[in-house]
């Protein structure tokens, strides 16, 4: 059974950093590309970040570019999210997902997500 398990998410004044990690389980990890996507309340969940495979290749949603970073840890079967200078609007839940094949995709061609943390950043 896949897992995707999301942490590091809380409360954080406007400026400040949060790492949200996803450990992942029942696949293999290696193989995915995995991505963040995160949903404010009232609008729909939205691309936020992605990594190859091997790490080598990342891309952002033009809203985190120079502010967030994403990584991974094959060993350890998890995936980063570097959050700094965070502002009000990153508010949101936070999801981690997973999927076989290169490149930016939406969240509906990942074939594995997980159940959220939320990030509330106050102002």
């Amino acid at each position: 059974q896949v897992q995707l398990v999301e942490s590091g998410g809380g409360l954080v004044q406007a400026g400040g950093s949060l790492r949200l990690s996803c450990a992942a389980s029942g696949l293999s990890f290696r193989s995915y590309t995995m991505g963040w996507f995160r949903q404010a309340p009232g609008k729909e969940r939205e691309f936020t970040a992605y990594v190859s495979w091997n790490g080598v290749y990342t891309a952002y949603a033009d809203s985190v570019k120079g502010r967030f970073t994403i990584s991974r840890d094959n060993g350890k079967n998890t995936v980063y999210l570097q959050m700094n200078g965070l502002k009000f609007e990153d508010t949101a839940v936070y999801y981690c997902a997973a999927r076989l094949g290169p490149g930016v995709a939406s969240i509906h061609e990942y074939a594995y997500r997980g159940q959220g943390t939320q990030v509330t950043v106050s102002s």
